[in-house]
């Protein structure tokens, strides 16, 4: 009932809130993305997405047909390479920012794991800075982190807009520094934040660095200051700076997938997992139940 192909193109949509954007990430002209949808629509019956010249929003239906999209799709995979009789194995090194600690990306590798037992996972969580550079030298085969502005490669999973956040009680002095929570360098964020600050003018002071994500989070509740961050990724317990603060905008952000150079051992377990980030990329927006580290995810088997 189903085409696989249009499924695929729902999700490129969905998640990059972007018929531009997916047709980008699905190497298709705009016209066939929209075409996708449309008969996908059709075979539904429901309105998926409501559209403007500005805009792209899940309707109801729409956040309804992702969980069923991805299971058909999860299906589809499944007995494909179980009719081929193709079985993943090998070592397959990973790297996901730390933004994604406390995100559903756990349930994205835990099904891959269940799906392909034989594959040695092993699982790097660092600064997106970090791992382009460990990316770059050969270290890791696959990684899922922000973009840097100025590098065009990757693959996109979704695009966000950063904006600064704190605790909902805290206020900013308009007369004093603005205080930072941030990553040490190579973090892109602190990065961003400085150059946005620097261009409207604004003086600043580093209140606290942090290479963990659970330490700005901390640090922010604490009231200790603000931090730049994914608006779809936002942590419990803070909220976005109201507008009245006078804080410069930050622009958008990628979250981007990236090969490194391809092992032949470790080249077919990079794509699928790729597929599978892509695929569940949505769910990446929430947060999870369970933090994200490596140790559980060193072996494929344990």
């Amino acid at each position: 009932m189903y085409d696989p192909s249009q499924l695929r193109t729902f999700l490129a949509v969905a998640q990059t809130l972007s018929f531009t954007r997916a047709a980008r990430r699905l190497g298709l002209r705009q016209s066939t993305v929209s075409q996708h949808v449309r008969r996908l629509e059709d075979v539904t019956g429901r309105q998926l997405f409501t559209r403007d010249t500005h805009s792209v929003e899940l309707t109801e239906d729409g956040e309804a047909m992702l969980g069923f999209a991805r299971r058909i799709l999860a299906a589809h995979e499944q007995a494909a390479a179980f009719f081929a009789g193709k079985r993943l194995g090998g070592r397959l090194r990973f790297g996901a920012s730390e933004d994604f600690v406390l995100t559903r990306l756990t349930d994205i590798l835990e099904t891959f794991r269940h799906d392909h037992p034989d594959v040695d996972l092993e699982l790097t969580v660092e600064l997106s800075g970090t791992l382009h550079k460990q990316l770059d030298a050969g270290k890791l085969d696959l990684v899922l982190a922000k973009r840097r502005p100025e590098d065009p490669r990757g693959e996109l999973v979704w695009q966000d807009d950063l904006v600064w956040i704190g605790a909902e009680r805290l206020r900013l002095d308009p007369e004093r520094p603005v205080p930072l929570i941030v990553y040490p360098p190579p973090g892109i964020t602190r990065a961003l934040a400085f150059e946005a600050l620097e261009r409207r003018g604004r003086s600043w002071r580093v209140a606290c660095t942090s290479g963990s994500l659970n330490g700005l989070v901390a640090a922010a509740r604490a009231g200790l200051g603000v931090m730049a961050h994914s608006r779809g990724l936002i942590p419990p317990g803070l909220v976005r700076v109201p507008d009245r603060a006078g804080l410069p905008e930050l622009g958008p952000v990628d979250f981007v997938l990236l090969h490194g150079e391809r092992r032949a051992s470790a080249q077919d377990a990079a794509d699928a997992l790729a597929a599978a980030v892509l695929a569940g990329g949505d769910r990446l927006h929430r947060s999870g139940r369970r933090a994200l580290t490596p140790e559980g995810y060193r072996s494929g088997r344990g």
